[in-house]
C-alpha cells in the first residue's frame, strides 16, 4: 500500500466509525424514544376523544373499544421499534422481567408522559368546548369522594396486573410469547374498561391519566392513577421473576 492510500484510509476510517456509532445510537435510543412518544400521543388522543364524545347511551362500551383497538394498533405498528409500551406501568413491569434495559426506563416514561400531553392537547383543540368541559377533557373523574378511594385503588391494581401480565407473558417471556400479543393486550384493556370503568375509570396507565389532567387542570385524586398501576406493575414483575417466567428469569420452581 502506498503513502497516498494509507492517508486516504486514515481519513475515511474515523468517519465510517462515527457514522456507524451514530446509527447504533439512533436505533437503540432515539428511535425507541420517538416510537414511544408518537404511539402514546396517538393512543391517548384516541382515548380522550372516546370519553369526550361518548354518547350517554353507550356507557363504557365506546371508551373500552376505542382504548383497546387503539392500543392494539399502535403496538402492532411500533412494537418492533420500542416494544410498544406506551404506559409507564408497562415499562416498569417489562424492565423488572428483563425485557427493557434500565437505562431506557426513565427516557421511556418521559416519552410516554410527553405523548400524553400531546394527545390530550390535540383532543382539546378539536373538541366542542361544552363536551370538553363536561368530561374534564377525558381526565379520570370517576372518584368523587374518599369512600371510593380503596375500591378504586384495588381496581387499578388488579386491572393493571392483568394488563402488564398480558404484556410480559405475551410479548416478553420467551416460553409464552405469541404473535397475537397486540390483539391480546388490546382485548385486555377493553375487558378492563368494561369491568372496572364504573369503579375507577379503568386507567391502568399513568401517562393516560397525566396528559388530560395537566391539559384540563383536573388533579382530583390523580395520585390513584399512579399508585394503583405501579403496584400492579410491581406485582407482575414479582410473579414472573419468582414463578411464572421462563427458566432464564424465574428464581423459583426451576
Amino acid at each position: 500500500m502506498n503513502t497516498n492510500e494509507s492517508k486516504t484510509q486514515l481519513k475515511t476510517e474515523p468517519s465510517t466509525w462515527n457514522t456507524s456509532s451514530m446509527s447504533i445510537t439512533e436505533s437503540l435510543y432515539v428511535q425507541p424514544w420517538l416510537a414511544e412518544l408518537v404511539g402514546s400521543a396517538l393512543f391517548i388522543f384516541t382515548g380522550c376523544m372516546s370519553v369526550i364524545e361518548n354518547g350517554q347511551d353507550t356507557g363504557s362500551l365506546q371508551p373500552a373499544l376505542a382504548h383497546g383497538l387503539a392500543l392494539g394498533i399502535v403496538i402492532a405498528l411500533l412494537g418492533e421499534i420500542s416494544g410498544g409500551h406506551f404506559n409507564p406501568a408497562v415499562s416498569v413491569s417489562v424492565c423488572l422481567v428483563g425485557g427493557l434495559n434500565i437505562i431506557l426506563l426513565i427516557p421511556y416514561i418521559a416519552a410516554q408522559l410527553c405523548g400524553g400531553l400531546i394527545g390530550a392537547s390535540l383532543a382539546k383543540v378539536i373538541s366542542p368546548p361544552q363536551n370538553y368541559f363536561n368530561t374534564s377533557g377525558g381526565a379520570f373523574n370517576t372518584v368523587k369522594d374518599r369512600a371510593q378511594l380503596w375500591p378504586a385503588i384495588i381496581a387499578e391494581v388488579v386491572m393493571t396486573l392483568f394488563l402488564t401480565l398480558s404484556v410480559c407473558m405475551g410479548a416478553v417471556n420467551s416460553k409464552t410469547r405469541t404473535f397475537l400479543a397486540p390483539f391480546c393486550i388490546g382485548l385486555t384493556v377493553t375487558a378492563d374498561v368494561l369491568a372496572g370503568g364504573a369503579i375507577s375509570g379503568a386507567c391502568m396507565n399513568p401517562a393516560r391519566a397525566f396528559g388530560p389532567a395537566a391539559v384540563a387542570h383536573y388533579w382530583t385524586y390523580h395520585w390513584i392513577y399512579w399508585v394503583g398501576p405501579m403496584i400492579g406493575a410491581l406485582l407482575t414483575g414479582t410473579l414472573i421473576r419468582l414463578m411464572l417466567g421462563d427458566e432464564r428469569i424465574r428464581l423459583l420452581l426451576k
